[in-house]
C-alpha cells in the first residue's frame, strides 16, 4: 500500500510539472485591457468574458433614425461627463437600428472611457453583482440588454426592475442600462386589460395588474420608438451601403433589384438593406471570377420573378 501511494504521489508530481497552469485573468485585468464584455452565467453564478473583436457600428451608417441618434447621443454624453443621465429603452420594429445604435455609442466614445457589457436574460439575475464589480472603476459602463421580453412572474423581471429603480441597493454612478425590445412595455398585454370593469373573473383589481405590467418600462427615463421605414429611406440606405462597399451599379438597376429583394424578405429595414448589399457584393465578386456580367445576372433574376 505504501509503495502504491508513493507511485501515485510521483505521478501527481509529474503531471503538475508537465501540464502548464492556466492563467485565468481577473476581472480587473479584463476591464483594464478591453472595451467590450459579455456576462456569462452558468449554474447560478457568473463572470465577465472579454469581447476581443466587438462589432463597432458607425453612426453614419444608421439612416432614418436621426431623432433617436440625437437623443441617445445626448444622454450618453451626459453620462460620460458625470451629469444626470437616464436608463434607455429602445423599442419597436425589428431590424430598425436599435441594437446598432447602442453599439455605435461604443465606437464613438470608447476613447472617452465608455465601455459596453452585454447582459443576456440569465445574466439579469446577477445585475447587482455586475454593478458591484464595476463600482470603483473609472470608466463608464453601459449594460447592454438586447431583445428583452418577459412573461409575468419571471425572476429576471424583478431583478431588472429593482436595478433600474426601487431596490434597496444603490446603483453606481458609472453604470447605466441600455435595453432594446420589440415590445413597448417589455411584457405582453391583452385588449381586455383596457376594459374596465374587466371581464376577467380571476382578477379582483385588474387596473393594478395593468399598472404592474407598465411599471418596468416606466423605470427607463428615456424611451424611444423605432418604426418601419418608408421606401425612400430604404433606398437611401441601399445607395449608402452600395457606395460604402464599392458596389458600382446604375442607381435605377440597384434600386429595382433592392425592391425585389425587399418584397421577398421580412420588410423594409436597415438590416434588410445591409443583407441585400452584402448579397450583391458577394455575387459581384463571384461573377467577376467567372467572367460574367452582374447586370446580366440581375436582368435574368428579374425575368425569373
Amino acid at each position: 500500500m505504501c509503495r502504491l501511494e508513493r507511485l501515485l504521489d510521483k505521478a501527481e508530481a509529474l503531471l503538475n510539472a508537465t501540464i502548464p497552469r492556466l492563467h485565468i485573468a481577473s476581472a480587473d485585468d479584463l476591464l483594464d485591457e478591453y472595451i467590450a464584455f459579455r456576462w456569462c452565467s452558468q449554474n447560478g453564478s457568473g463572470h465577465l468574458l472579454s469581447v476581443k473583436h466587438p462589432d463597432l457600428v458607425e453612426i453614419g451608417d444608421l439612416i432614418g433614425i436621426t431623432h433617436q441618434i440625437e437623443e441617445v447621443n445626448r444622454n450618453t454624453l451626459q453620462f460620460l461627463h458625470g451629469l444626470p443621465a437616464n436608463h434607455v429603452l429602445l423599442w419597436g420594429d425589428r431590424g430598425t437600428g436599435k441594437s446598432s445604435l447602442i453599439k455605435g455609442m461604443l465606437r464613438q466614445y470608447e476613447s472617452d472611457g465608455l465601455r459596453l457589457v452585454e447582459v443576456n436574460r440569465d445574466g439579469l439575475l446577477h445585475l447587482q453583482e455586475i454593478a458591484d464589480l464595476l463600482w470603483s472603476r473609472a470608466e463608464r459602463y453601459i449594460l447592454f440588454c438586447d431583445d428583452l421580453a418577459f412573461s409575468e412572474g419571471e425572476p429576471e423581471y424583478r431583478e431588472l426592475k429593482a436595478m433600474l429603480e426601487g431596490g434597496i441597493a444603490a446603483r453606481p454612478e458609472n453604470v447605466l442600462i441600455y435595453a432594446t425590445s420589440n415590445r413597448r412595455h417589455l411584457m405582453p398585454r391583452q385588449v381586455k386589460e383596457n376594459q374596465f370593469p374587466s371581464t376577467d373573473e380571476d382578477e379582483l383589481y385588474p387596473r393594478e395588474a395593468t399598472e404592474e405590467k407598465v411599471s418596468l418600462s416606466d423605470r427607463f427615463g428615456l424611451r424611444l420608438a423605432f418604426y418601419r421605414i418608408p421606401q425612400t429611406t430604404f433606398l437611401q440606405m441601399i445607395s449608402h451601403y452600395a457606395r460604402k462597399h464599392g458596389v458600382s451599379i446604375p442607381t435605377e438597376e440597384l434600386h429595382r433589384a433592392a425592391l425585389e429583394w425587399e418584397a421577398s424578405s421580412s420588410g423594409r429595414s436597415g438590416r434588410v438593406a445591409r443583407q441585400f448589399v452584402d448579397n450583391l457584393k458577394g455575387r459581384l465578386g463571384l461573377e467577376s471570377t467567372e467572367g460574367r456580367d452582374i447586370r446580366t445576372a440581375l436582368s435574368q433574376d428579374n425575368d425569373n420573378q
